[in-house]
C-alpha cells in the first residue's frame, strides 16, 4: 500500500510558483508529522518543512522560508507545499514522508535518510528552469 502519494511537480520559470501535495492513507493523519525533502542529483536528502500532527506548528529550513507554506486539509488527509519565487536552486525530487518524531529528534542528524521516517513517498520532480 502506498501510504504517501506526491504530485504537483513539473518545470516552472524562476520566480514561478507550483503546489505540491501530499494524499495520504492508512494511517491516523492527525497523530503524525508530515515533512517534505528534497534531493538535488548526486547530492543528500534535504529538509524543507514540516507540520506538526494538529497543523498548528509549522517549520521551515532557512532556504525556503518566506517562499514556502506547509499546510494541512484534514477533510482530504493531504498534505501541500505551496512554493513561490521559485530558484533554479529548488530543483529536485521532493519527497514527503511521515511519522510520530517530531523533527527535533533527527534535524540534528548529519544525514537524513528515508529509515527515519514510518512512511514514504515515491517522490515528485521539481524543475525551475528558463
Amino acid at each position: 500500500e502506498d501510504h504517501l502519494v506526491e504530485s504537483g511537480g513539473g518545470l516552472v520559470q524562476p520566480g514561478g510558483s507550483l503546489r505540491l501535495s501530499c494524499k495520504t492513507s492508512g494511517f491516523t493523519f492527525n497523530r503524525y508529522y508530515i515533512t517534505w525533502l528534497r534531493q538535488e542529483p548526486g547530492k543528500a536528502l534535504a529538509w524543507v518543512s514540516s507540520i506538526n500532527p494538529h497543523g498548528d506548528s509549522t517549520f521551515y529550513a532557512d532556504s525556503v522560508k518566506g517562499r514556502f507554506t506547509i499546510s494541512k486539509d484534514y477533510g482530504d488527509n493531504t498534505v501541500y507545499l505551496q512554493m513561490t519565487n521559485l530558484k533554479p536552486e529548488d530543483t529536485a525530487v521532493y519527497y514527503c514522508a511521515a511519522d510520530r518524531k517530531s523533527p527535533a529528534a533527527w534535524l540534528h542528524e548529519a544525514i537524513i535518510t528515508p529509515s527515519i521516517f514510518t512512511y514514504w513517498g515515491q517522490g515528485t520532480q521539481v524543475t525551475v528552469s528558463a
